[in-house]
């Protein structure tokens, strides 16, 4: 990881110097919906931009999608894992000018400090929604078989990022975005309220569906073939798991002693699927299963939201029609 500070530290002095240009012009153009990425002029609308997918679907029901107040823009709409994100000029740009910025607060987000310290609106206001959540935070943990290289920074302690996976954690962050927008634009807080009430209500609507198909399983148990982003998923219910990576780890090689392990695993307790994440090959879920005696465990996808594009925004894609296919896929997976 910290090879990987380097280089981002090395972006941003790079973006630093761009944003530096934009400074004077954009800087007299004022804070409060300042800057129109389209033709130069002052929009009138706030600004805000979300770096990953949840974020920005979770903000884009709070202000609605035809709010006349506000913009809503997400910041990595090509597909990238958030955890390989190297941010790029027009991306610093666009934070720079923006009125509004959430990210999660990550170690992934670790470029964000320098890009906010150079922003030309030096009333810009940011959401680390790691610090939001406070204890509920987890972090990383290695299980029993998971693979993982050690580092230098191995025994300090690392937030898991992926906090969007647990629907109670979305109905908080949801609140707390509410709160942002209408420091804001206190006039329109009434209907930002109520689009708010209304989402948390389907957000806990789907709580207790998780909850009642988890009670109704057979199983409480998964098993990934795979890195492993779901800790807040499967804390919400009482599942256990075993994987072979922790959630952000950058590994794809599973040990031979890794890959008997979790075929161990499955044959003494009767695992029925092997669980994988969105963007994976499956390769390694296929060799885990051929190393069991039945070989003829389903393979199953459960969706990170870690790869969301413009194309699946445009196709529909939303935070709780994703969480719903989800429920779907582990109804399967637990039996």
């Amino acid at each position: 990881m910290k090879n990987k500070q380097m280089i981002v530290v090395a972006a941003v002095i790079f973006v630093m110097l761009s944003v530096l240009t934009w400074t004077v012009y954009v800087g007299s153009l004022g804070s409060r919906g300042s800057f129109d990425e389209e033709d130069g002029q002052g929009s009138g609308k706030l600004k805000v931009v979300a770096t990953i997918f949840p974020l920005y679907d979770w903000a884009m029901n709070v202000v609605g999608a035809d709010s006349e107040s506000v913009d809503v823009s997400l910041l990595i709409d090509k597909g990238v894992d958030l955890h390989s994100h190297q941010p790029t000029v027009d991306e610093i740009l666009r934070i720079s000018t923006c009125d509004l910025f959430i990210y999660v607060g990550g170690e992934s987000d670790d470029w964000v400090q320098d890009a906010l310290k150079e922003a030309a609106n030096k009333d810009i206001r940011a959401v680390n929604l790691i610090e939001e959540l406070g204890d509920a935070v987890r972090t990383e943990e290695l299980v029993e078989g998971m693979r993982q290289k050690r580092h230098e920074h191995d025994d300090e302690e690392e937030a898991d990022e992926h906090v969007w996976l647990s629907v109670r954690n979305a109905a908080i962050c949801a609140g707390v975005i509410k709160d942002a927008i209408r420091r804001l634009d206190p006039e329109n807080d009434a209907a930002y309220e109520s689009n708010l009430a209304r989402y948390v209500d389907q957000l806990e609507a789907l709580d207790e569906e998780y909850q009642a198909a988890v009670g109704a399983a057979s199983s409480r148990r998964l098993l990934f073939g795979d890195r492993f982003p779901f800790r807040y998923l499967v804390e919400d219910y009482g599942l256990d798991y075993y994987a072979a990576f922790p959630g952000c780890s950058a590994e794809t090689e599973a040990s031979f002693e890794t890959i008997a392990f979790l075929a161990d695993k499955i044959d003494e307790l009767g695992i029925g699927a092997v669980m994988t994440i969105d963007g994976s090959d499956d390769k390694l879920a296929r060799i885990i299963v051929q190393a069991t005696k039945n070989k003829d465990q389903a393979i199953l996808t459960l969706d990170s939201m870690q790869s969301i594009n413009a194309k699946d925004m445009a196709a529909g894609a939303t935070y709780l029609s994703i969480m719903e296919k989800n429920l779907e896929v582990l109804k399967e997976a637990l039996g």
